[in-house]
């Protein structure tokens, strides 16, 4: 969910409790509803009492027709209780114990005419649903979690940043349906680029990449960069957010529209590998037949009836897809001259004045149906 430096900083700092705001998961949700009806939906990082996954699902638990909703979580949350506190519900004089909640009904228990948060506490404390004490430490790797995972049928929440990769790829190892947040890097991740590739996963739609606020605890530290407090409670800027899902969307299956035509003279080729260098997504050719190099921003356009990904021209993953790196010393040091984030593996053109130039990320495509030149 973070730049580089963000990332970065929270691998190091293991500052991984950064709390989606309810609106950025209804926004979401709403095109898969269809797909949750029956079902059961594992929140495997979310205090039930602080986490808005938690709350939306339990809230919209009926509306939904969700079979039952596990949440693994610990009582001792990082920020304050703001919906209700756990210690209302347990008697136990023991902090940061990890809980699980099953929930498998939800209705009016307190009578007053609406559903919410004291209808919760109150299945709770009635039995009607399970609040228990977990036997391991509710990390999502342990056995028990990992069971957890086996009953489940979808998987939703904020995974810690730190652990994407390990996580996602629990999630594709047990075969899961999911929805989770995660960073605009992770789409070069080495691990999770394949799984994009062969359309095991793909983006969701209302973060496009774009910047978002999320709730931390109070012992965060932020500035007006890199944070904001709104009525005592501390939000985190956090760049470059997107949804992962394998679930279907309709956004995934709808037509790019194409207008430019292929001229030679607006679309360099690289020297190193058989492909077209295209700056922007608005200037794809409709009528070229080839391999095109395109910017990250292709996946929030991708329709995998509409275009194949080739691969991702990254150093290894470059090289792999056929990126010669059989570029002379005085070329390489021509280039990290113009460029300090140049690999080899990475592709390379040169510009109308004979100058080499290495364009910014760059994914790999093939229009599947490219209209016929005109003659």
């Amino acid at each position: 969910m973070a730049g580089n430096k963000d990332l970065n900083a929270a691998k190091q700092g293991k500052k991984d409790e950064f709390y989606t705001q309810l609106t950025d998961i209804e926004k979401e949700m709403r095109y898969y509803r269809k797909h949750f009806k029956n079902k059961t939906v594992f929140c495997n990082c979310d205090d039930p009492f602080e986490s808005n996954f938690f709350k939306y699902f339990v809230l919209n638990f009926n509306r939904l027709g969700l079979k039952k909703l596990i949440c693994t979580c610990y009582t001792g949350s990082p920020i304050a209780n703001t919906q209700l506190s756990l210690f209302d519900i347990v008697e136990t004089e023991e902090e940061n114990k990890p809980y699980k909640a099953v929930v498998t009904t939800v209705y009016d228990k307190t009578g007053d005419g609406a559903i919410d948060m004291f209808d919760v506490a109150e299945l709770f404390k009635s039995g009607e649903n399970e609040l228990t004490e977990l036997k391991g430490d509710g990390d999502f790797r342990s056995k028990e979690c990992i069971e957890f995972l086996k009953e489940a049928d979808i998987v939703v929440t904020n995974p810690p940043f730190s652990l994407f990769i390990e996580y996602i790829s629990q999630l594709i190892q047990y075969e899961k349906s999911f929805l989770i947040i995660g960073s605009l890097n992770a789409i070069h991740y080495k691990e999770v680029f394949p799984l994009i590739k062969e359309n095991k996963v793909w983006l969701g739609i209302t973060m496009d990449s774009s910047n978002r606020y999320f709730r931390v605890p109070d012992t965060y530290e932020l500035t007006e960069k890199t944070g904001k407090v709104i009525d005592g409670i501390k939000y985190a800027f956090v760049k470059g957010c997107l949804w992962f899902t394998n679930l279907d969307n309709p956004k995934r299956h709808e037509e790019l529209i194409m207008i430019k035509k292929y001229n030679p003279d607006n679309y360099p080729k690289y020297i190193n590998y058989d492909a077209i260098d295209v700056g922007t997504i608005v200037d794809i050719p409709c009528d070229y037949k080839g391999k095109m190099g395109v910017p990250d921003s292709f996946l929030r356009k991708y329709n995998p009836e509409q275009f194949e990904i080739i691969g991702l021209a990254e150093s290894s993953l470059g090289r792999s897809i056929g990126f010669s790196d059989n570029l002379t010393e005085e070329e390489c040091a021509e280039l990290f001259r113009e460029n300090k984030s140049f690999r080899r593996g990475n592709p390379i053109f040169r510009d109308k004045n004979g100058k080499l130039k290495k364009p910014y990320s760059r994914m790999i495509i093939r229009n599947k149906h490219p209209e016929e030149p005109r003659k």
